[in-house]
């Protein structure tokens, strides 16, 4: 029965705790968070076996002030980020792959070949800039041609478009609705492109 309670106790003591630390998930983590994580799981699995959950759990406080400190001394300072979190890592520049980077950050082309693929990349040609992010993920901007269209720019052209073809009578009126016309109460001409 005690082992039973001393586990319920470091489960709601960790969940409070690991609360306290933050939302992110694993594959956002920084290299500080993963290691604060995988201390806590040691702690924590030690006081089942050793009776000792009020160590556990002032053991398991600690790192997580710990990982706070180092938060906030990472927003404070720059010095600090750049130490702890690292920055973000160029690895492909207008299509081409920056070797350099690649060898800093021991990763393979096939390997940063399937992480565009993961984002829906079919061609480095397509890729202006990508980085490689301090939690591990790649971010790109692709280059104009290779975006998709959005529904802002499609309007715009299908402006631009029909602006030269518009029949005259919706041209001068194009802010006329389908209920202006019930509340003149005078019937209009069909435009001559409906005739």
């Amino acid at each position: 029965m005690k082992l039973v309670l001393d586990a319920i106790i470091l489960y709601v003591v960790s969940t409070i705790l690991l609360r306290i630390a933050g939302r992110k998930s694993i594959a956002q983590m920084t290299l500080a968070q993963t290691v604060v994580m995988v201390s806590i799981g040691t702690i924590i699995g030690n006081p089942i076996a050793k009776d000792g959950v009020l160590d556990a759990s002032i053991a398991t406080g600690v790192f997580v002030g710990s990982l706070i400190l180092l938060e906030y001394l990472q927003f404070k300072f720059n010095f600090f980020e750049r130490l702890i979190t690292g920055k973000s890592r160029i690895v492909i520049e207008n299509g081409i792959v920056n070797k350099e980077s690649l060898k800093k950050l021991r990763l393979t082309v096939d390997q940063i070949e399937m992480r565009l693929r993961n984002q829906g990349i079919s061609q480095m040609e397509d890729v202006k800039i990508a980085t490689l992010e301090p939690n591990g993920i790649l971010g790109y901007e692709l280059k104009d041609e290779a975006k998709p269209l959005t529904s802002k720019e499609l309007h715009k052209v299908l402006d631009q478009y029909f602006k030269g073809k518009q029949p005259k009578s919706s041209a001068k009126n194009s802010e006329t609705n389908l209920f202006n016309e019930l509340k003149e109460g005078s019937e209009k001409e069909s435009p001559e492109y409906l005739q």
